[in-house]
């Protein structure tokens, strides 16, 4: 039967794809016998038994699934804090009628085995084998989260495994490599085309699986910084993905030393189309190298003030108070000046001015002053707040207060507006006035006021 299976399938197939290279008397000989071979085998009562086992089964293990996928799905989604199995374990349940058709197909072959001879139970095991591969695949491609490449994957695999449990694995190899298209010296076919991306994506993917458990483990350090966690994992990353493609390249028979001139003409165009491309990139590997910001940090670029959310290969995110999220390109980190509130020390100080009136003692608002902004939330006690008196004013007395945060990203206008109204109230409580200023107006040339009195008034 696998004989006959193939030779019917692809010696009809062979001559359409290798485009007259076969015979087309013989591919007809071969096509007639094939299916009069396939016929006889198919009249057969057990081959027709088993045809009728194997639609039952998936008829009763697709009813059965209509009620025990809803509840084991229900129940699988309980998972919590690890989404990649959950996506693997609900992609199986939502093939539960594959999973039934399984075991039914599986209990139904053993009885057949020992009830009868083993060749009356090959479809049964074909079906088995097929029913089996195409789960698997299926249902481990789901930790690819693109679903077109997904299904291509698994299509693919289910083929492959396929031809072999046919038997036709190498008629088909044969058949791919005989589609192709010369390009000068190199022969260019669907079976290289095909393994080049199979080889391709597999490496990827274990490369970036590779990379994104390198960048975990790292995240979890205690012992190094932020910013050298950023650079080691981005280091890591970009160079398991090189290496992945050098090596499918160099798997698929492709001559490393031919893309010598496609590196040249890539460098040139990164230099003249790709400069602020590369630029951003370089300049984030300067930052990260030497440090100057990192995750957390509270910087202000322009008229931009807020603290770094990430580091990324092109841009910095910035998170302002108002929660509006800028992406900054790393070259003006780099080419513009930052100010960095956190660079070496989280404490910053803040001024605020205030005066009051004549009749105040100095001494007593000082002392109060200080007493007053010490009592105020996010105000560190060391060092403690200070207050001096700077001037003569036109109308006050004139001081400037100091006080120390540690946490600017929680707002600085905010920490000023609380000191300033404890200092309001607190000036009320000791009858200290703030004085407002007060003008005199001289009138060099007189003035004259008419009355106008209301008629019938004397």
């Amino acid at each position: 039967m696998p004989a006959s299976a193939g030779v019917f399938f692809f010696a009809s197939a062979r001559y359409f794809i290798t485009m007259g290279e076969i015979d087309l008397d013989n591919a007809l000989v071969e096509s007639q016998q094939a299916a009069q071979s396939l016929w006889q085998y198919l009249s057969q009562p057990w081959t027709l038994y088993q045809l009728i086992i194997i639609v039952g089964c998936f008829l009763v293990g697709w009813l059965l699934s209509l009620r025990i996928e809803p509840a084991l799905e229900e129940r699988a989604r309980r998972i919590k804090g690890n989404p990649g199995l959950l996506r693997v374990i609900i992609a199986f349940m939502r093939r539960t009628e594959w999973a039934m058709f399984i075991l039914f197909v599986g209990f139904a072959r053993e009885i057949l085995l020992r009830s009868t001879w083993p060749s009356r139970s090959y479809l049964l095991s074909l079906a088995l084998v097929l029913a089996v591969t195409w789960l698997a695949t299926s249902v481990l491609t789901r930790v690819l989260r693109n679903r077109f490449f997904a299904r291509i994957i698994s299509l693919c695999l289910f083929v492959y495994v396929a031809a072999g449990v046919l038997g036709i694995r190498d008629e088909l190899q044969a058949a791919l490599n005989d589609l192709a298209i010369n390009l000068g010296e190199f022969r260019l076919s669907v079976l290289f085309v095909l393994k080049a991306i199979a080889i391709s994506v597999l490496l990827l993917w274990i490369a970036h699986l590779a990379g994104r458990f390198v960048e975990s483990r790292l995240s979890v350090s205690t012992d190094l910084s932020p910013s050298f966690k950023a650079l080691a994992g981005k280091v890591v990353h970009i160079t398991l993905t090189v290496a992945a493609g050098l090596i499918a390249l160099n798997l698929v028979g492709v001559d490393l030393t031919t893309l010598t001139v496609l590196s040249g003409a890539v460098g040139v165009g990164l230099g003249f189309g790709l400069q602020k491309v590369v630029s951003n990139f370089i300049s984030g590997v300067i930052i990260l190298a030497d440090r100057s910001i990192k995750p957390g940090d509270t910087i202000e670029l322009g008229d931009t003030f807020g603290w770094i959310r990430e580091l990324r290969a092109r841009f910095v995110s910035v998170i302002t108070r108002d929660g509006r999220e800028y992406l900054i390109p790393n070259e003006d980190f780099i080419t513009q000046q930052v100010v960095n509130w956190s660079f070496s020390d989280k404490n910053i100080r803040l001024d605020v001015d205030f005066g009051v009136s004549y009749d105040s003692d100095p001494h007593d608002v000082i002392r109060i002053a200080i007493e007053a902004t010490a009592a105020v939330d996010r105000v560190l006690e060391t060092p403690k707040p200070v207050c001096w008196m700077t001037a003569f004013g036109s109308s006050s007395l004139d001081f400037k207060l100091r006080f120390w945060i540690q946490d600017p990203q929680g707002g600085l206008t905010n920490i000023r507006g609380k000191v300033l109204i404890a200092l309001w109230d607190a000036f009320k409580d000791a009858g200290i006035n703030i004085p407002f200023p007060h003008r005199e107006v001289l009138m060099r040339t007189p003035v004259e006021i008419i009355q106008k009195h209301k008629a019938g008034d004397e």
